[in-house]
């Protein structure tokens, strides 16, 4: 799976990507910008964008915005936040963000649970 993780966070990006390519079949490639991730997309997108909210510049959202029009439904994105906002994530699901994972304790399971189409199971158990 072709992931591309934009996170500003030197630290937390490396946790993320240490577990995630703990799967060899995962295939990361990090950007600490959304102007970054912009510039490097081709014809071909990800399976996955895994983006921060609040990142310098453009923030995860517009982002979104921004490559919205190409996805499809092969193509998943997932929105990570420090911030547990109701209305904020409101906001998301009605610019079309079905995943969103809070940066918490769990959050290596939040997104292997979506990666891996599990999340319902998760979220019922959990």
């Amino acid at each position: 799976m072709k992931i591309y993780l934009i996170e500003d966070d030197p630290i937390y990006a490396e946790f993320i990507v240490k577990a995630l390519q703990s799967d060899p079949a995962n295939d990361l490639k990090l950007f600490q910008t959304g102007e970054d991730c912009l510039k490097s997309l081709g014809n071909a997108l990800p399976d996955v964008f895994i983006i921060d909210y609040k990142l310098p510049g453009m923030s995860g959202i517009d982002l979104y915005e921004k490559i919205k029009p190409r996805l499809t439904e092969k193509n998943k994105v997932i929105l990570l936040s420090s911030l547990d906002d109701g209305n904020m994530v409101l906001s998301f699901i009605q610019r079309g963000v079905r995943d969103y994972v809070i940066k918490d304790e769990n959050v290596i399971d939040s997104l292997m649970s979506i990666l891996t189409g599990s999340e319902d199971d998760y979220y019922l158990f959990n």
